[in-house]
């Protein structure tokens, strides 16, 4: 596998693998086919299990010129650093994507990993968006 420099740390590299990781081990036990919210119930076991900190659905406040308009609720936030938006559609589209840079904007996070659980190898439904 080709690897290419990244501009997060180390750490946080690391972290990125092991919540992937955690994924994968979810998606190997479960397979495609189920709704997201069991997704993000057996992604938040794993992350306990393997001892790393998450918050699920973390609440984000939206702001329009300085009017509180809504609280969003993010899917889950890995050790305060990664937005894990978790998904279980027959494909990503790009307003998945526009969803996730939105999300990483509100709650100022610089990493987020778009998952879609409903893909046959999960590599496949992995996209990884960096501010």
């Amino acid at each position: 596998m080709l690897h290419l420099p990244s501009p997060l740390g180390p750490e946080l590299e690391a972290l990125v693998q092991r919540t992937i990781g955690c994924c994968i081990a979810v998606h190997r036990e479960l397979g495609p086919g189920l709704v997201e919210t069991i997704y993000q119930r057996a992604v938040g076991y794993e992350l306990e299990a393997s001892g790393v900190p998450f918050e699920r659905e973390k609440p984000i406040p939206i702001n329009y010129r300085g009017k509180r308009l809504y609280v969003h609720r993010l899917d889950l936030v890995v050790s305060g650093q990664i937005l894990l938006e978790l998904k279980a559609v027959d494909r990503l589209h790009p307003v998945h994507q526009a969803q996730v840079i939105s999300c990483l904007r509100v709650s100022k996070l610089r990493l987020g990993l778009l998952v879609n659980f409903n893909v046959p190898l999960l590599r496949q439904g992995i996209r990884r968006i960096v501010l």
